[in-house]
């Protein structure tokens, strides 16, 4: 027990080493990173496998088609992550009514991706607690974005919910 104990006294230093070296330069605005890319993936592995008749079905007359939920995440990845750079929103289209056919919302999908993608690669930490103004509330710039994923995740669930009406298995589900 007591050579255990001294390896593992040995160990501690250069682990601890290891791990300050393998923390991302700016943790905060990596860990959205992360977030988001999970939800980004999931939207976009759905948008990718629905078909036409997928995209024009909605649950009930008082919701969005699965097209134009897909075409609300475009817009709002727009709205959030140029808000979160603090910078004019670069395509203030409205999507849900530009963007109506599958292959439209998949090319305004992936280009949203890049543009928050960017964003993500550019903001650091200290920027990343910077006040910015979503909805009239002042919030960091690193919250915007964590609202941001919410948002995603928020519609996607919806997806998620047609997909199984329609007995189709999400991506979250085919891990």
């Amino acid at each position: 027990m007591k050579t255990i104990l001294s390896i593992c006294l040995l160990l501690l230093p250069a682990t601890a080493a290891r791990a300050q070296t393998d923390a991302p330069e700016d943790p905060v605005v990596s860990s959205l990173r992360g977030l988001h890319d999970i939800t980004a993936n999931y939207v976009l592995q759905a948008a990718e496998m629905l078909d036409d008749d997928m995209y024009a079905f909605r649950a009930t007359e008082d919701v969005r088609t699965t097209g134009q939920l897909l075409a609300h995440i475009v817009g709002a990845q727009y709205m959030f992550c140029s808000i979160a750079a603090g910078e004019e929103n670069p395509s203030p289209v409205n999507y849900e009514a530009e963007a109506t056919t599958k292959d439209d919302i998949l090319a305004a999908l992936r280009a949203s991706l890049e543009y928050c993608g960017n964003v993500y690669d550019n903001l650091t930490d200290e920027e990343g607690a910077e006040v910015r103004n979503l909805f009239g509330m002042p919030m960091a710039a690193s919250a915007v974005l964590a609202f941001n994923s919410a948002h995603n995740f928020e519609h996607y669930g919806n997806i998620v919910t047609y997909m199984r009406l329609n007995d189709l298995v999400p991506p979250s589900s085919m891990q």
